[in-house]
């Protein structure tokens, strides 16, 4: 059963504005691992880039992998956003009307793969993502 562990994050400036995501793939198969993603989002809420971060991951993973494969894997995502891994873990209810979109697409993404999991981290773990995150949200 393989594993990939991704660390993500996005970022926005002025919240909504000018938006990125980071994505970094610390642990995996030869094809993924230590490999890092960014892309630039246009305007966005600091939560809804959040999301797109993890959904970017997901989809990326089945770009790289393909939905057969996908299907075995075991994704770990680990997060600075405690809003993002609380409501996908069920643990908070989503308040922001806007996010109900986010949610749900990557909610039915999760569903591609044998598990995706969710984990908080402190800010200060997530220094690759938040760099690229941030990079891409100045383009």
């Amino acid at each position: 059963m393989e594993e990939i562990v991704v660390y993500i994050d996005g970022a926005s400036f002025r919240n909504p504005g000018p938006a990125g995501v980071g994505i970094y793939f610390k642990k995996g198969p030869k094809e993924i691992s230590k490999k890092f993603f960014s892309k630039s989002i246009g305007e966005k809420t600091n939560n809804q880039a959040e999301y797109s971060a993890a959904i970017f991951a997901l989809e990326k993973i089945k770009q790289i992998f393909g939905k057969k494969i996908s299907k075995n894997l075991i994704i770990r995502i680990f997060s600075d956003s405690e809003l993002l891994v609380k409501q996908m873990k069920g643990l908070y209810k989503i308040k922001e009307k806007e996010l109900i979109d986010f949610f749900i697409k990557l909610h039915n993404l999760s569903l591609d793969f044998k598990k995706v999991e969710f984990n908080l981290i402190r800010r200060e773990e997530n220094k690759i993502a938040d760099k690229l995150a941030k990079e891409a949200a100045k383009k």
